[in-house]
């Protein structure tokens, strides 16, 4: 029981009784799940972390993040070299603060087969879930990119734990195979930490040693994770060299002058050259100033869908909530268990029956 002395009170025990605010809720549903043989489930963690269940018992992490965003005003300065600052010239700081609740407690995590990160930024890459992996889950692997990988050994993650991976490159997961695709995330490109180089007239770097994306062919179907992927031609390339059922895409409202997620119109886009059935905007959800509205993306798809014979329906979805396909497949939006499914299953007790 909490102690309810206000003496006994500290800021110390006030965090440690409320965060993370789900608790360890979501670490037993997820555990409890049976999936059914012929489907896969995964459970949205905030950003575009999922963590994904097959029918075998197969357990795989993705870009689970367990960080946040700006706690201070600081000197209202951005940090030199950041990569918003290399986009646009910006200098003031950006207020991205993270607007969702932690839904998972990633030290209580256990039975994980494997972590994939997909690419070099820290709401991706996360060394508290690097650290809960490690500890709990002796046998997982780790899978990245190079520079992926390098970090986590700096942070200490055995090498022999660390997988690299690159497009091209097919891993298998017990009875998943993980399929490595080119990711297209030019956020990334100019990423460089050191405020003293300039990438200015230079070539870009190697976008296939800091991001990549995921195809996961389970035997329920196929889930395309496109991480932080801009919007590419290519996308229409890996849908027709392969089968995809769900589709997860970066979405937010990019602020002025700042182009970093895909916008509505491109989430229809990416659907199509897909080729998916369902396509999920996530991402959207986690920053303050690239918070975006998808039911956008469900009104421009009802104005087009006839037009343009669309094949796909989008899903709107919520952190923290569970998505089985095929099951959910016709499904627009997610709803949290509402609860009071044992309405009067004994008797109510009230000053009199029509109380209510």
């Amino acid at each position: 029981m909490a102690d309810k002395n206000i003496n006994n009170i500290t800021r110390e025990k006030w965090i440690l009784s409320t965060f993370p605010e789900w608790g360890t809720w979501l670490n037993e549903e997820i555990a409890d799940k049976k999936v059914k043989p012929g489907t896969f489930s995964m459970w949205w963690l905030g950003c575009t972390g999922i963590w994904l269940k097959t029918a075998e018992d197969t357990n795989i992490l993705v870009d689970m993040w367990c960080g946040t965003g700006k706690q201070s005003h600081g000197n209202g300065m951005m940090r030199k070299g950041h990569q918003m600052m290399r986009m646009s010239g910006v200098q003031k700081m950006q207020p991205n603060l993270r607007n969702q609740p932690f839904v998972i407690d990633p030290f209580a995590i256990k039975d994980v087969d494997a972590l994939f990160v997909s690419h070099i930024h820290s709401d991706h890459l996360d060394v508290n879930t690097a650290a809960a992996v490690n500890k709990n889950c002796p046998d997982a692997k780790f899978y990245g990119p190079e520079k992926v990988c390098e970090i986590w050994q700096g942070w200490g993650v055995p090498a022999e734990k660390t997988v690299v991976v690159k497009p091209g490159d097919v891993v298998t997961i017990g009875k998943t195979k993980v399929k490595v695709l080119e990711g297209f995330d030019r956020t990334a490109l100019i990423t460089e930490d050191d405020p003293n180089v300039k990438l200015a007239g230079k070539m870009p770097q190697n976008m296939n040693k800091i991001a990549v994306n995921y195809l996961f062919e389970t035997t329920g179907g196929n889930l395309y994770h496109a991480a932080d992927s801009h919007y590419s031609n290519q996308f229409a390339k890996h849908g027709n060299e392969n089968k995809i059922d769900v589709a997860l895409g970066a979405y937010g409202e990019n602020p002025r002058g700042i182009t970093d997620k895909v916008t509505s119109i491109d989430i229809l886009r990416m659907a199509e050259s897909l080729n998916t059935k369902v396509i999920i905007p996530v991402h959207y959800d986690i920053w303050t100033n690239f918070m975006a509205d998808p039911k956008e993306i469900e009104a421009l798809w009802q104005m087009r869908k006839d037009r343009l014979q669309y094949k796909f329906k989008p899903f709107i979805w919520q952190v923290g909530g569970e998505f089985t396909f095929p099951d959910d497949k016709d499904r627009m939006e997610f709803m949290y268990d509402r609860g009071f499914h044992d309405a009067f299953s004994i008797p109510n007790d009230t000053p009199f029956p029509a109380f209510l």
